[in-house]
């Protein structure tokens, strides 16, 4: 009962795979007890039993491909705040997380670099992360420079400068457009990476724009390769046909080249 209350307190803060971990140590721990004599049984044997279930993975709505020229369409002909508009376009863009982008000061930017360093402090992996930022990603952030630029963050609260935007701003505007239950702002990412390896991009580099770790904790350990330069002719392709299905144009032939 003792091994079970102290499972159950770690699983109890939402840390399901630290408990995980947990019950594995204390297996392994009394199976060398057993061997060297020093107690009588394994009491952590069974523990798996009664760990508590995984939680189903949260899935975030997003619409198809074909789809999203006409909901940024819907977006810019609306009249939902300008930042709010640039904070959508720039989550189809880039693939960030939506705090990512939110908390973003403009010191992690290299518009003339073209390049987005977020540093492992702001990271749900704690691992630096470098963006690539294509052509019509960093237009929209150099329209931004003359509206939040004298602040410290592009996306600064309306009320308050000091502050980012509101973490509830972008899905209240996408629930305001008419897409409630159809697109979130992180559904941006599953759209991305649904299209993405549809047309054949290499998993690692759509793993790595997503800032994903690897699945395989060792090999993630020894995997730190940014495929920067490959992430960023992806994503500027990326942003093209998006440009392109806008104006009608077949993205068939935008897909990724051998």
């Amino acid at each position: 009962p003792d091994l079970v209350d102290l499972v159950r307190k770690v699983e109890a803060r939402g840390t399901l795979n630290a408990a995980g971990k947990i019950r594995q140590w204390l297996h392994q721990i009394f199976r060398y007890g057993l061997a060297k004599g020093v107690v009588e049984s394994n009491p952590a044997t069974d523990l798996d039993v009664v760990a508590a279930p995984q939680k189903a993975p949260r899935h975030h709505p997003h619409v198809p491909f074909s789809e999203l020229p006409e909901l940024l369409e819907i977006c810019d002909g609306s009249k939902i705040n300008t930042l709010t508009r640039c904070a959508i376009h720039l989550l189809v863009l880039t693939a960030v997380r939506p705090g990512e982008l939110r908390n973003a000061p403009w010191s992690e930017f290299d518009l003339d670099a073209a390049t987005w360093a977020i540093p492992k402090e702001r990271m749900k992996a704690r691992r630096p992360h470098v963006v690539p930022l294509p052509t019509q990603a960093v237009d929209i952030l150099r329209q931004l420079q003359p509206i939040t630029g004298r602040y410290p963050l592009v996306f600064a609260g309306q009320h308050n400068p000091s502050r980012p935007m509101s973490e509830n701003t972008i899905n209240k505007a996408l629930r305001l457009l008419g897409y409630e239950n159809r697109q979130t702002g992180h559904g941006f990412r599953h759209l991305l990476s649904t299209e993405l390896n549809g047309r054949g991009y290499n998993k690692d580099w759509i793993e790595r724009q997503l800032a994903h770790g690897d699945a395989d904790g060792i090999r993630d350990t020894y995997n730190h390769a940014s495929y920067l330069e490959q992430r960023r002719g992806m994503m500027q392709a990326w942003a093209d046909s998006i440009d392109a299905l806008s104006a009608g144009s077949n993205v068939v032939s935008i897909k990724r080249q051998a």
